[in-house]
């Protein structure tokens, strides 16, 4: 049963959770801190990945590529897929633990691995389980924000998820530096926090839908919204097209002179900038509206990828590299918010479904896209060519959205 506003000073979320002084609740903070220490656990071996297939297995570049390649493909349709079934079901929790639990419980055996496919069928595994989980989360954490909260709710979240891809490369560094080169023990300590992961999940209670929405509510709750998501996707898949893999930022750096040991530590600290502008940019959506924040990110962005194309002073670049992260404070938890803003309640799986895979095929088509201008061009050209994409992005979702400038999209 709900608690009263006598019990619950703060307030209650839609699922009757009392709401803290920052306006999140219990589950909010449960499925923040599951985040949290995923990435932990992730970003222990992402990093690491490269070297270890060309250092332990003696595998070559194109291994890691193909790899990537099939991971991240199956990880996008399966958003899709995992949306639709929440919204089915009704239960995403259920979706949720079997996606983390997945990951948890693959990513440690990658420490036994002899050979690289062995390494593609873990990392396979392992990007079902986030294409199985995401959208399910996703619809979950909509359903426990207010809707005068919801950019602070996603915005949290992303905050957590930072959060951890701070500390994952943090403690693997620790750990190699007392124990030089013992990648696969490394591995297989990740198992430490996939456990912690699912201990957390089982404490997040259950959504369920408590009554049938009828036809006639359903035709008059999507009409609208509908046309309007599948807009605000189309010019996301826009601007998602010159959104290029960080890897190439990376290249940069190592181009202009930064030494591999200072890269995951300049990784690290572009985290602290997206986890700390994330919070603040998530929350501010609620009160400027959306279209707002996204447009400022967007543009933002531009400037960004038009500065590393045009400067090349190690000590500028590395300033506008930290930068960068402010663009994800901008728009990540904020085009989430957006997505539950607009998508009725018992179609919110499907919609972060969609969403998600289009920013996953737009990734793919821009890092594509990316690296044929980058070796046939210039580095400069394919920067401009991303910030230029970023620009019409912008211009176009003032274009479509002329009426969003004081509101939240909400419904």
């Amino acid at each position: 049963m709900p608690l009263t506003s006598a019990s619950a000073p703060y307030g209650v979320d839609p699922s009757g959770n009392p709401l803290d002084r920052y306006g999140l609740s219990r589950p909010v903070w449960l499925l923040g801190w599951v985040s949290f220490f995923t990435d932990t656990a992730s970003e222990m071996v992402y990093p690491l990945l490269p070297l270890f297939l060309t250092r332990v297995l003696g595998a070559g570049p194109m291994s890691l590529g193909v790899i990537e390649g099939v991971a991240e493909a199956a990880n996008s349709v399966l958003k899709v897929v995992s949306g639709w079934l929440a919204d089915r079901s009704g239960t995403p929790k259920r979706l949720v633990l079997a996606g983390y639990g997945l990951s948890s419980l693959i990513r440690p055996l990658i420490a036994i691995v002899t050979a690289w496919p062995q390494v593609l069928a873990l990392r396979f595994a392992d990007r079902l389980g986030k294409g199985i989980r995401t959208s399910p989360r996703d619809a979950m954490l909509a359903g426990l924000a207010p809707p005068d909260r919801r950019g602070r709710v996603y915005g949290f979240h992303r905050a957590m998820d930072h959060a951890g891809a701070v500390a994952g490369p943090l403690v693997a560094s620790a750990y190699l530096y007392f124990h030089h080169d013992a990648y696969r023990s490394l591995f297989a300590w990740t198992l430490v926090p996939g456990l912690i992961v699912i201990l957390i999940l089982v404490r997040v209670p259950e959504q369920r839908r408590e009554r049938v929405v009828t036809r006639q509510e359903v035709r008059g709750a999507r009409a609208r919204p509908t046309r309007r998501f599948a807009l605000a996707v189309s010019v996301i898949l826009i601007f998602s097209l010159g959104n290029a893999s960080d890897a190439f930022l990376l290249l940069r750096l190592g181009d202009l002179g930064v030494a591999s040991v200072w890269i995951p530590l300049l990784w690290s600290a572009l985290h602290v900038v997206k986890m700390t502008s994330s919070v603040v940019g998530g929350a501010l959506s609620d009160r400027v509206g959306r279209r707002a924040m996204i447009a400022l990110g967007w543009l933002w962005y531009a400037a960004i990828y038009a500065a590393f194309g045009f400067f090349s002073e190690l000590r500028i670049v590395i300033a506008i590299f930290l930068g960068y992260g402010l663009y994800f404070g901008l728009t990540e938890g904020v085009e989430k918010a957006w997505v539950a803003d607009m998508a009725p309640a018992d179609a919110r799986g499907m919609a972060f479904g969609i969403y998600n895979a289009a920013l996953g095929a737009g990734g793919l088509a821009a890092s594509l896209l990316f690296g044929v201008i980058w070796t046939r061009v210039s580095p400069r050209a394919a920067f401009l060519t991303g910030a230029s994409l970023a620009l019409i992005a912008s211009v176009l979702l003032y274009l479509a959205f002329p009426d969003a400038q004081h509101s939240r999209d909400q419904r």
